[in-house]
């Protein structure tokens, strides 16, 4: 009988069988709430930035592998030795990291004015530093360096100076004769309309010129000129026999 009333306080009494006992602190067994999931939207707003970030980055990389910058192309024939005109080149855009010593469009200035061919320059090519040399050291193969020694009235006084471009002709009584065959040698591209046995070359360079004024100068002026080795030999005879002249013309490939 003790025994039988001990289970009956132990909380027991009064549930059937089989029903199992409510959960502790919740009346009716009924669970405890969760809680809603916290959000976290700034965790959200940083992962969007760094994707947009990513995205720049890869677009500015694209954009710098694709930077274009202005080159000098050649579009007309260029002999070693002349001067490169503007009208002979033009603007070409290619990637910036050539690692070629390309010469760049906004130096053609400096390019025409202090510089010259020193190899023979074909239409197309992209012009560097290995194919232009100074005005003052432009001799190259095929070329040979020539000097004169003119008095006035033999060239154009004050109108030629170092780097012009000049034809060279033969003058006095031996111009009628042909220089005994010399000046018959004029070379390819003489003038339109000019006697061949008086032109000796139209393809000279001034690299040099001084007045001979020592006490024992004959007050002459010497000039010395690059010229084509094929055209040495007529040019020294005539110089020689002080019968040649110069005349400024304008250089290859300008107006």
């Amino acid at each position: 009988m003790r025994t039988r009333d001990r289970s009956s306080a132990g909380g027991g009494a009064g549930r059937p069988p089989g029903v199992p006992a409510p959960a502790l602190g919740v009346p009716g067994g009924e669970r405890l709430p969760v809680a809603p999931r916290e959000r976290k939207p700034a965790l959200a707003a940083l992962a969007v930035l760094l994707i947009l970030l990513g995205a720049l980055g890869a677009t500015v990389m694209v954009m710098r592998a694709g930077d274009k910058v202005s080159y000098v192309e050649i579009t007309q024939p260029i002999a070693a030795g002349d001067q490169i005109p503007e009208s002979a080149i033009r603007e070409v855009m290619l990637s910036e990291n050539t690692g070629l010593g390309l010469i760049r469009w906004e130096q053609r200035g400096d390019l025409v004015e202090n510089y010259r061919a020193a190899v023979t320059l074909v239409p197309e090519s992209i012009l560097s530093n290995q194919m232009i040399t100074t005005k003052d050291n432009v001799l190259t193969a095929g070329k040979s360096l020539v000097g004169l020694s003119l008095k006035d009235g033999q060239f154009p006084k004050g109108a030629i100076s170092v780097g012009d471009t000049v034809a060279a002709y033969v003058v006095g009584n031996d111009a009628a004769k042909g220089q005994n065959g010399a000046a018959t040698s004029g070379t390819s591209g003489d003038t339109a309309g000019t006697p061949r046995d008086t032109l000796i070359s139209n393809r000279l360079i001034v690299k040099s010129i001084s007045s001979d004024s020592s006490d024992l100068g004959t007050g002459d002026t010497n000039v010395t000129v690059i010229a084509d080795t094929s055209a040495v030999g007529p040019l020294t005879i005539a110089a020689s026999a002080n019968n040649v002249a110069l005349v400024r013309i304008p250089p290859a490939g300008g107006n």
